[in-house]
């Protein structure tokens, strides 16, 4: 049972979540995301708000689009995300999809021509998540159709069976590219966790929509290797990046990625609906967020980026990891009711309220410093910087709050029902 004080953060942090995805999130996306000249969505702004028309447009950033509005329409229940939804689900199936191939591109020019058209696997994720929503959001069976589609593509050119789990980078046609990686910051691996974890997240949303024997097998096979292989049964991080063996290339520890997979892995745990793997996935999200709490979290608040080999490597704090922080930590409490948790929930909510959410230029930061300072030449939207990490927590926040406060307004919203 909840005592008074943690009632009292619970409601305070939903009614800031509230406000922040109703009046400054989703307005921002509406408005300076949109690009009324080449169609869908614009690809880059910087982060004092200045535009930069002739940004490539990346797969990734789209997919995550389509999903946001996806879900504040279903979420909110608001017509006009749902004409955004349905403005990002024709961007991406008219211009990303390849329709000789499967799958979608990389990388499209401004005006949407393909520039990179190589299959990362990562992205295919974020397209099963983003149709998944899409379809939940409006019953489309074509969205049905098309996440199944990369779903089956993906079991077939991606898997590395007999071997557990999926390589990362492939050509145009699904040839193999060996140790692509996955950005200027990623280091070359044949496979790596963050492509697992965001597969992990799309075969949860797909599994609402499309519950089959085979995607219950797989997700099943996903939270195992989790449990099993990539987070480290010492340390209790993830490892990143890994050979085609599941040998480690390095020791480096993502706190936002750490706390990231353990509410994604209790999440797609009670869908997959097996009593021992629900145990043992809500163990391991409490490990996690206890090793998180211990070794992430900065005096500050703030919940720093990573370590190399054991040694805090880069302590700047990214808008994506406080995000997933709040809702991790949500979710151990929600698991134990240890106030610990609650309480780094609501700092760490805090902190980027007061120093990453931009009030002269909209949006989110992409990150700060130490010293609390932006990055001002960070993107605000770019291939990587998108709406779904903090909207997604604030939605997360909002239909967890109802679940653990009776006392609620309930039945208005609700992400995961």
């Amino acid at each position: 049972m909840n005592t008074s004080d943690d009632s009292a953060l619970l409601s305070a942090l939903r009614t800031s979540a509230e406000r922040e995805l109703k009046d400054h999130i989703l307005p921002y996306w509406a408005t300076a995301a949109v690009d009324e000249h080449n169609g869908g969505f614009v690809g880059r702004i910087d982060g004092l708000g200045v535009l930069d028309p002739s940004a490539s447009k990346g797969a990734v950033l789209n997919a995550r689009i389509l999903w946001t509005f996806s879900a504040a329409a279903r979420f909110l229940d608001e017509p006009r995300y749902r004409l955004l939804a349905d403005r990002a689900f024709a961007y991406v199936t008219n211009h990303f999809w390849d329709n000789s191939n499967g799958g979608v591109y990389w990388m499209l020019s401004s005006h949407g021509d393909v520039v990179n058209a190589k299959k990362q696997t990562y992205a295919q994720a974020f397209a099963i998540y983003g149709f998944a929503e899409y379809h939940r959001a409006t019953r489309s069976r074509e969205a049905l159709d098309r996440a199944v589609e990369l779903f089956e593509i993906l079991e077939t050119r991606a898997s590395d069976r007999p071997r557990p789990g999926y390589l990362d980078a492939f050509n145009r046609e699904w040839v193999l590219l060996p140790s692509e990686p996955l950005s200027e910051r990623d280091m070359p691996a044949a496979k790596s966790a963050n492509t697992h974890l965001h597969l992990l997240e799309a075969y949860s949303a797909l599994f609402r929509v499309w519950p089959s024997a085979q995607l219950r097998e797989r997700q099943t096979e996903l939270i195992g290797l989790f449990l099993d292989q990539i987070i480290d049964p010492d340390s209790h991080h993830m490892g990143e990046a890994f050979d085609e063996r599941w040998i480690p290339l390095a020791e480096i520890t993502s706190f936002g990625h750490d706390i990231e997979a353990a509410w994604l892995l209790t999440e797609a745990a009670e869908l997959v609906g097996d009593p021992a793997v629900d145990r043992a996935a809500r163990d391991m999200a409490v490990t996690l967020a206890e090793v998180t709490l211990l070794e992430g979290v900065d005096g500050d608040a703030g919940l720093m980026n990573q370590a190399v080999d054991g040694i805090l490597s880069d302590t700047d704090k990214h808008w994506w990891v406080q995000a997933e922080a709040v809702v991790g930590f949500l979710n151990a409490f929600d698991i134990t009711g240890d106030s610990r948790f609650l309480r780094a929930a609501s700092s760490i909510w805090g902190y980027a309220q007061s120093r990453l959410v931009d009030r002269t230029h909209g949006e989110w930061h992409l990150r700060v410093s130490r010293d609390g300072e932006p990055y001002v030449t960070d993107d605000k939207v770019g291939p990587w910087k998108c709406p779904y990490h903090a909207a997604r927590a604030c939605m997360e926040v909002m239909s967890r709050v109802d679940r653990l406060t009776p006392e609620a307004e309930t039945g208005r919203y609700g992400l995961s029902a």
